[in-house]
């Protein structure tokens, strides 16, 4: 329910209220209410997964594994989705879709790692092996996604702001109007990152149980 009205309030106010007068931005400084917001969710959602991946390899229950997956995904979602956000904010503010930027190119390739953890959890037969497998990818996904995203493309040229010596968004927002609809764009993109990974956990369990009473 927080999600939902988090969220009205996201859509309704990030269309609507009113916002920093900025060249080349202009209107489309809006995109930030849900570009950025989603990478925030996807980090929250994989630490989550990668906690619970370390988790599993210490007690071995398979209910740790479910949970590191199921936020795993949720967290690929959100990737997805800040990158095909991150694609149109810069078809109008950089002129392209794609141009290649360390930013747009690092992110890329953090997706693509955890691409292939669902290609690995997925070609595995035996239950305790994928857990355990998938455990030790995700940890590798999430220790190299980190400089992917924070590092690297500090360290070269970036259109990209708050990279490559470009000032980051606190810059721009002079009148504090972005924070208003910012802060709780992170809360409510993340809440529903988290309810879609809730729901996955929970039809697992019932398929789980279904699967023991048919024993």
């Amino acid at each position: 329910m927080l999600a939902v009205v988090l969220l009205t309030y996201t859509i309704i106010g990030g269309l609507l209220m009113e916002v920093p007068r900025l060249a080349i931005l202009n209107e489309t400084i809006r995109a930030m209410y849900f570009h950025v917001p989603m990478w925030f969710g996807m980090i929250l959602l994989l630490v989550v997964s990668v906690t619970y991946s370390v988790k599993y390899l210490g007690s071995g229950k398979i209910q740790h594994d479910t949970i590191a997956v199921e936020f795993a995904y949720a967290g690929i979602l959100f990737g997805v989705l800040g990158i095909l956000t991150g694609m149109v904010w810069a078809k109008f503010t950089w002129g392209a879709y794609w141009s290649s930027d360390p930013k747009q190119n690092a992110a890329a390739i953090g997706l693509l790692i955890y691409f292939a953890y669902i290609v690995l959890r997925n070609s595995l037969e035996d239950e305790q092996q994928k857990a355990r497998i998938s455990a030790v990818y995700n940890i590798f996904a999430f220790a190299a996604l980190i400089p992917l995203l924070f590092i690297l493309p500090r360290l070269t040229d970036s259109l990209h702001p708050g990279n490559g010596g470009n000032p980051g968004f606190n810059a721009y927002d002079l009148d504090s109007n972005l924070r208003m609809v910012f802060y709780p764009a992170i809360i409510g993109w993340t809440l529903l990152g988290v309810w879609f990974a809730s729901l996955r956990i929970r039809i697992r369990a019932i398929k789980l149980r279904l699967e023991e009473l048919e024993y």
